[in-house]
């Protein structure tokens, strides 16, 4: 069963930066296409970025294209999500997902599992 924990969620003011890590218990973590989504009160979930199992390819939204840095450590089961220049606008309760496939979703109803969710505040 696969079972995604995040950690590294806060408050940080603009311009800062955080690291979001996301932990796989299962054992088949090195399959799943792996993103980040986040989603602010009364907005619809946003796409952030993905990456493939093998780390090869990736995809980033463009409102964070420059500023944050996705990665995977298959070896622990983990992917990090790198977050520079914050801004205001990416407040958000930010998700770690998984997909059961060879490809990049940017959609959240392609994701098969969840994590809890961290909440990032960036102030002014």
């Amino acid at each position: 069963q696969v079972q995604l924990v995040e950690s590294g969620g806060g408050l940080v003011q603009a311009g800062g930066s955080l690291t979001l890590s996301c932990a796989d218990s299962g054992r088949t973590f090195f399959m799943y296409t792996m993103g980040w989504f986040r989603q602010a009160p009364g907005k619809e979930r946003e796409f952030v970025v993905a990456i493939t199992g093998t780390g090869f390819n990736t995809n980033y939204a463009d409102s964070v294209k420059g500023r944050f840095t996705i990665s995977r450590d298959n070896a622990k089961a983990t992917v990090y999500l790198q977050m520079n220049s914050l801004k205001p606008e990416d407040t958000a309760v930010y998700y770690c997902a998984a997909a059961r496939s060879p490809v990049i979703w940017t959609t959240s109803s392609r994701y098969d599992y969840w994590g809890q969710g961290t909440q990032v505040s960036v102030s002014s």
